[in-house]
């Protein structure tokens, strides 16, 4: 109750410091929700999924800070967001690693509609950049929605799909908001969409020692013909 307490006290700080034009209420509020979800993780289970998950919480952390940081540190920030993505995609590729076509379709197509979108509103130096993290995002959401009916436990599959899918609104936001057309609450979307996306991620953290994987139904017993009358 604590974590939750404080993230969402986190969450008022810095929705009040963007509506007052508070900066420095934003800078000091901006990473406590996430710190509130590193927190609350460590009352799960210890497992490699979860250290990759906190270990892409803790890059988000960077990245939120680097974005938040007066002056213009968008690449670092991008590099931290992309190191974090690719922390996600180790832990979702833990489970399973099976192709999952529609997810890599679904996946491949959003971030390449997103990668088109920001390249035509003239990305100069930062095409590159740009490209490598929507190629980042794109598989992390691929390999997150690769764990949908592949035997995964179902609630936390749901949620890590639902998080990244989160996650990847959130970003393709602040492009679109930077790159192409700046829009009216641009930020206060971006930021919820991605802590809503960031909650889905750790979320799907098991809570219990069950394992992820689903466990197979015992095969029937054989008969033991001649042992037993």
């Amino acid at each position: 109750m604590g974590t939750l307490i404080f993230g969402l006290a986190g969450v008022l700080a810095f929705l009040a410091g963007r509506a007052l034009e508070l900066d420095w209420l934003s800078f000091v509020s901006k990473p406590v929700p996430v710190i509130a979800l590193l927190f609350w993780l460590r009352r799960a289970p210890s497992s490699p999924y979860r250290r990759w998950i906190t270990v892409g919480l803790g890059l988000s952390l960077l990245g939120d800070m680097l974005l938040e940081w007066p002056g213009d540190l968008f690449v670092f920030g991008l590099g931290a967001f992309l190191v974090a993505h690719l922390a996600y995609l180790r832990a979702y590729l833990l489970n399973t690693r099976r192709l999952a076509p529609l997810a890599l379709l679904a996946a491949a197509s959003a971030g390449g509609a997103i990668f088109a979108l920001l390249a035509s509103g003239g990305l100069g130096a930062l095409l590159l950049p740009v490209a490598c993290y929507a190629l980042a995002i794109s598989a992390m959401l691929w390999r997150a929605l690769a764990r949908l009916g592949s035997g995964i436990d179902r609630p936390s599959a749901l949620l890590a799909a639902g998080g990244a899918t989160l996650f990847v609104l959130s970003d393709s936001l602040i492009g679109v908001n930077r790159f192409v057309a700046p829009f009216e609450g641009a930020s206060y979307l971006i930021i919820l969409t991605y802590w809503l996306g960031q909650w889905g991620i750790a979320a799907s953290v098991p809570r219990s020692l069950t394992p992820l994987a689903s466990r197979e139904k015992p095969s029937a017993p054989s008969r033991e013909i001649g042992y037993r009358n």
